[in-house]
């Protein structure tokens, strides 16, 4: 047996996020059907990232273990050609059958993205987030550097979380504007539930002015989610990509 590891890219609308569920078809259902129709066996997958409904990727990871001959690196094409065409495996690489793609130390990348504009642009109603009211970016990028380093972040998680702790590490926090388009990009060593869209959903209170940059101190030091702003909506979120050790697995290499 041998242990495989993808870096998966898909357009999550279509989806129930990427973990298994009764309700609906799921990016791990996906997978976990094709690569055992694939190989003509039961295969699971298991992701680094659990994104939810609506969540995008240019670089989530997986491994499964397989006795096939096929070399690691050509199995992306034979997927790809079995695949739907919202989901894409951007690479396939044999990998040490101890790696687990959530176990294993990593920096995952994250950006919500904002339509900030007059009207709605049809072309982007999928990938991001339509917001009317001018945003000032300054402000929320001044919001975000309080968010930096390792902070106890219960404040910006689901009250739904299972996490043992919630404390986490931001490496990098910034805010671009591109024309209409705002870019919130976010790095770090883990996200709590709901974590990066509630952050997202602060900084975009403060970018029209209904808080200030430095309410994040004590929205941090509350550990209280109301104290926090609303869940900013699913598909705005794409994960960008994931650093091991070994690599950085994305389609967007300037992702970094």
């Amino acid at each position: 047996m041998k242990r495989i590891l993808l870096a998966v890219a898909y357009d999550g609308t279509a989806y129930c996020g990427w973990q298994v569920q009764k309700n609906g078809e799921t990016i791990e259902g996906v997978l976990n059907r094709e690569l055992s129709g694939l190989f003509g066996g039961d295969i699971q997958v298991i992701g680094a990232s659990r994104t939810d409904s609506g969540v995008h990727a240019l670089g989530n990871v997986a491994v499964f273990d397989t006795g096939t001959q096929m070399p690691g690196e050509k199995i992306s094409y034979a997927l790809n050609s079995r695949l739907p065409e919202d989901i894409r495996i951007q690479k396939s690489l044999e990998v040490e059958g101890d790696f687990h793609p959530r176990k294993c130390a990593c920096t995952k990348y994250y950006e919500y993205r904002i339509l900030n504009r007059e009207f709605e642009l049809p072309g982007r109603r999928l990938d991001t987030y339509f917001y009317r009211r001018p945003l000032d970016i300054e402000r929320m990028r001044a919001a975000g550097s309080f968010l930096l380093g390792e902070h106890d972040f219960k404040s910006f998680c689901s009250i739904h979380t299972q996490a043992e702790t919630t404390v986490r590490r931001i490496c990098a926090l910034d805010v671009k504007r591109e024309g209409d388009l705002i870019r919130i990009q976010v790095s770090g060593n883990g996200f709590l539930y709901n974590m990066v869209r509630i952050i997202a959903g602060t900084l975009i209170q403060v970018g029209s002015g209904i808080r200030n940059p430095e309410d994040m101190q004590s929205m941090l030091a509350s550990c209280d989610r109301q104290s926090a702003g609303p869940t900013a909506p699913a598909k705005g979120l794409t994960l960008l990509g994931m650093e091991y050790e070994g690599g950085f697995f994305s389609s967007l290499p300037a992702a970094r």
